[in-house]
């Protein structure tokens, strides 16, 4: 299988998802979707269990990788289709954890180079809003920022999604 990576960005309730959903599922059988959400309390548990519940009986493999995402990307065979959702919520962790975001963010850069077959990346696009009041917010408004410069410009293909419409960037979308 070919190498293909797409990323799709948009901002909260965007049909980012749905649209990477969509994209993953046209590339093949038997895709991996790859979570990096934790679930910090009542309310993420129930958005988890929401998703799950979306992809229950559609074929999806899910695994969670909060911060080992490259390993966890590095495991699946390359004729299987992953989906990676969300970039945001890893670098979120990663922050939260003190570790090197640079560091990071070039790790999964080298991964998705490396890797064959289809890679399907969602993140939140940040940088449309205010300038954050605190310093740990601006660090993350940042870093999210030059993360998705960084996976855009290793991705074939980018799109923009707002109000459920896809805007293409960058390549071109499958058939959907």
């Amino acid at each position: 299988m070919a190498r293909a990576v797409t990323l799709v960005l948009g901002g909260a309730r965007s049909g980012k998802s749905g649209l990477a959903e969509r994209v993953t599922l046209a590339a093949g059988a038997r895709p991996v979707y790859i979570a990096t959400a934790q679930a910090w309390d009542d309310e993420m548990r129930e958005r988890i269990a929401l998703h799950r519940a979306q992809r229950d009986g559609l074929g999806w493999e899910t695994r969670e990788a909060p911060l080992d995402l490259v390993g966890c990307l590095a495991a699946v065979p390359v004729d299987q289709p992953v989906l990676i959702d969300c970039l945001t919520l890893w670098l979120t962790n990663h922050l939260l954890a003190e570790h090197d975001l640079d560091a990071k963010a070039q790790a999964l850069l080298d991964a998705l180079r490396d890797r064959q077959g289809v890679t399907v990346l969602v993140a939140n696009e940040v940088g449309l809003g205010i300038v954050p009041d605190n310093a740990l917010a601006r660090r993350f408004r940042d870093a999210a920022g030059r993360l998705n410069q960084q996976v855009a410009a290793v991705a074939d293909t980018v799109a923009f999604t707002a109000a459920g419409l896809p805007m293409v960037l960058k390549g071109q979308l499958p058939p959907l």
